[in-house]
Order: C-alpha cells, then structure tokens, then sequence
C-alpha cells in the first residue's frame, strides 16, 4: 500500500478512484472501465507533475523522509556485487546503524559505507533509524583505513537524521568518533565518491560525505541540523520547522548554488520511492561517471583535490 503525504491529497484522490473502477471492473466483467481508468491515470501524471515541479523545501524534507524511499540495502543489493559487511568497530560493539563493507561495483573492487534507517517498525529498531553510535562512526574509520591500505575507492551512502544523541552515545565520545571520521576522509589517497539519498543530517551525515565528489537525489536533503531543531533553538517552536527548512537552504538546488554538492541525480516523478529501480540505477550511473574522473589520477593529487575543495565552501558566499 503506497504512503501518501498531506500535500499529495490530490494525487490520493485520483488514484483511490482509479482502484476503484478497477476493483468493479475485477467483480463485474461485463462493466468496462478501462477509459475512464486511462483518463484518470492522465490527470494523475498531470498532478502529480504539477505538484512535485513546486516542492518547497518542508515538502522536499518531507519526501526525503519518506518510508518507503529506497535506503542502504536496497542501493547495496542493487549496485554492488560481492558485498561483504563487516561488523563492529574492535573497541566496542557493532552498530547497525552504519553499514560497511567490501564489494564490487560494476567489476572495481571498492569499500562501501552508508548508514540503513530500516523499512519496518522491527529493522528500524535494529538500525537505530539510521542514527549511529561513535562505534559506528568508528566501524567506518576501520574499514576508511582498509580502503586507503589496498587502493580502493570508497562510495558512501548517506541517509540518517543525524548522530545518534543519546548519554551513552557521549559518554563513549561521539563527537571525537565524528570528527575523526570526518579527518579520515580528508586524508585518504583513493577517491570518495558520497552520494545523500535521503536525510544528510548533520555530523552525523558529513562524517561520511567528505567526499572527492557529492551527489544529492533530486529530493534529498543536506543540512547542518533538523529543521524541527533549528525550529526550537531559534524560537522555542518546533511547530516553526516549515519557516526553518526554507531559512535554512537545505535542498539539492540551493546546496548546488553554494557550490557545497557537485550535482543533482534526477528522481523519477513523484520521488524515488515511485520507482526505486530507476532512482538507483540513475544513481549507479552517476557514481561510475564520477570514479572514471579519478583514473590514472595520483593519491597525493586525489587528496589535495579534496582537501581544496572544502577549504574553498563558503569563499564566495
């Protein structure tokens, strides 16, 4: 059963009847309905175009969220072969919240990092919503240090509302897990290829996405805290997120503007959990384009890149 959001009432309503007449259709097969379906199905595509050509940013973020957006392991069954987690971050425990491991993609071996949020109430829980602990963060240090020890180019999927804030969480040095993570991708030798598919949430999001190159889906979106948070530091009002999602220029457009992202990877219409397959392979597409830019590059050159390119946000702003 599809999720509907609030501001896609329209779209519900069209299709609620289009199951209708074909539900009538199925119990009476003497009532032919397909014309008035094939007229319906057309004022749906006109919604539905309509409606995502003006999202605003609140409507951007509330795509983003959606819970039947493809995550981490639809991405990794689908664009890697091979793929071989690995678990724990020999200090602590595991956290399920970041995935990471070995793979291939399309035949190059690489090192794959991504944080899973879960699709159901029961993965959810396992995953933690996607919001790792500093033992995640460091699970992805170790498996950084492996990917710069054998060459391999590293693809980071990020989706997760941020770091996990918990008292355990900082007690166990969240922040220092966070930054040292953060340090990790800006000394590598081989490139990072970072692409935010869903929530780009803070600390918790850039500790993974200092990358050579950043991708956002076209309805992703990247910032450095919630708007529901920004809302109640602000103005004591979480009910204020709308009025903070727009202040704070957190979509693929804006972020393309400030030069933070280097490019938008379309969705399919009506966001990528209308058809996950196309939005993955557009995805697998963009990552291969990107790691080709990198052949025959040296490692020094592939880290100062990096490195200039974070140092260069914000000049001309």
């Amino acid at each position: 059963m599809h999720q509907y959001l609030d501001f896609e009432k329209p779209i519900s309503d069209l299709e609620g009847k289009i199951h209708e007449l074909k539900k009538l259709a199925l119990e009476d097969e003497s009532i032919d309905t397909s014309d008035e379906v094939g007229r319906l199905e057309g004022r749906v595509h006109e919604a539905t175009l309509e409606i995502y050509s003006k999202l605003n940013a609140w409507q951007k973020t509330q795509v983003a969220r959606h819970p039947q957006r493809p995550h981490f392991i639809d991405y990794s069954s689908a664009l890697f072969e091979e793929f071989t987690p690995l678990a724990g971050d020999r200090k602590f425990s595991e956290d399920a919240a970041i995935q990471a491991g070995l793979a291939r993609f399309r035949g190059q071996p690489v090192a794959v990092i991504g944080q899973e949020k879960g699709s159901d109430t029961k993965m959810r829980l396992k995953h933690n919503f996607g919001s790792a602990r500093p033992e995640g963060y460091r699970k992805a240090i170790r498996v950084l240090e492996m990917a710069d020890r054998f060459g391999l180019p590293v693809i980071t999927l990020v989706d997760t509302a941020g770091a996990y804030p918990g008292v355990g969480a900082e007690e166990r040095g969240q922040a220092e897990a966070i930054a040292r993570s953060t340090e990790m991708c800006l000394g590598l030798k081989v490139p990072i290829i970072s692409v935010i598919v869903g929530e780009g949430g803070s600390g918790g999001a850039i500790a993974i996405a200092t990358g050579n190159r950043i991708y956002m889906l076209e309805h992703s979106i990247y910032s450095v805290i919630s708007p529901e948070g920004a809302a109640s530091i602000l103005w004591r009002d979480s009910a204020r997120a709308k009025e903070a999602a727009t202040n704070m220029k957190i979509t693929a457009e804006d972020l393309k503007a400030f030069g933070v992202i280097d490019g938008i990877i379309p969705e399919p219409l009506g966001g990528a959990h209308r058809d996950p397959q196309t939005a993955i392979a557009a995805t697998g597409n963009v990552i291969a384009a990107a790691l080709g830019e990198f052949s025959g590059i040296s490692g020094e050159q592939v880290r100062n890149e990096r490195r200039q390119k974070f140092l260069a946000m914000g000049r001309n702003l």
